[in-house]
């Protein structure tokens, strides 16, 4: 007996042929665990990864050296390599699959595209965490190592809260780098934007007391220090809220339309 098409659909989809069995969808679970593999299975991924550890090891050495057994100051060395190559491993996560053209094989095999954007955005997010994990291991290493070569103290002076309001920041930085990225959807423009940020206003803050107070406001980066070291104040975080809202929450609004109602091709 031959089957027949009926106008049986999911979610809006194609018809389905009657007796035919439903395909469960993808659990999100795979999507991020697909999303997390192509950070490292391209050769862009692969150098950026070990970019980014050789960097933050290489700094954390290289400050324990030169400063001594301070392993705070060691470890905020480590924010150099990671505030510079943390937003660009986001940008390339969500950019890739525009630039590659293998968007519509992605969202044939799953066409809710926000699942897929979602499930893009942890593991860089994820790799945040992990990446300030990692420093924090290398500056603790790095601190006693110096401390017993040199036979004089260590100062212990990375508290909890430090450590979590500095990996905040670094978390920060990549969402930073994932909003611009989705805007955009083109890599170097997305880059440059992104590095060129502080640059861009450190003159604004130098254009007078508008440029200092619009700058104090809407500079992520000066607006997260507080968070880094621990140390936000009221005002502090209504600045961080609002520099938040622009460079992060506004992009990725933005982003997420434009990449639903965009012609895959």
């Amino acid at each position: 007996m031959s089957e027949h098409m009926v106008p049986v659909t999911e979610g809006g989809g194609a018809p389905v042929a009657a007796g035919a069995r439903a395909v469960s969808p993808a659990p999100f679970r795979r999507l991020v665990a697909v999303e997390a593999r192509k950070l490292v299975d391209t050769r862009s991924g692969l150098i950026l990864a070990a970019l980014l550890v050789g960097l933050t090891v290489a700094s954390v050495v290289a400050r324990g050296v030169v400063v001594g057994p301070r392993a705070l100051t060691v470890l905020g060395t480590a924010g150099i390599g990671l505030g510079t190559l943390l937003p660009v491993l986001g940008i390339l996560t969500v950019t890739a699959e525009w630039t590659h053209h293998t968007a519509l094989t992605t969202f044939a095999l799953e066409p809710r595209r926000m699942r897929v954007l979602a499930a893009k955005c942890l593991p860089p997010l994820i790799a945040a965490v992990a990446a300030s994990l990692l420093a924090l291991l290398a500056a603790v290493l790095v601190t006693a190592v110096v401390a017993e070569v040199r036979h004089v103290p260590a100062t212990w002076d990375i508290s909890p809260l430090v450590l979590l309001g500095w990996t905040g920041a670094n978390v920060l930085v990549v969402a930073e780098g994932l909003a611009l990225g989705m805007l955009l959807m083109n890599a170097p423009a997305a880059i440059v934007g992104c590095l060129a940020g502080p640059l861009m206003w450190g003159i604004v803050a130098r254009l007078g007391t508008a440029g200092e107070v619009l700058a104090g406001w809407l500079d992520l980066n000066a607006t997260a220090a507080p968070l880094a070291s621990a140390d936000m104040t009221g005002g502090d975080l209504a600045r961080l809220a609002v520099s938040v809202a622009f460079w992060i929450a506004a992009p990725t609004a933005a982003g997420l339309t434009r990449a639903v109602r965009r012609e895959v091709t």
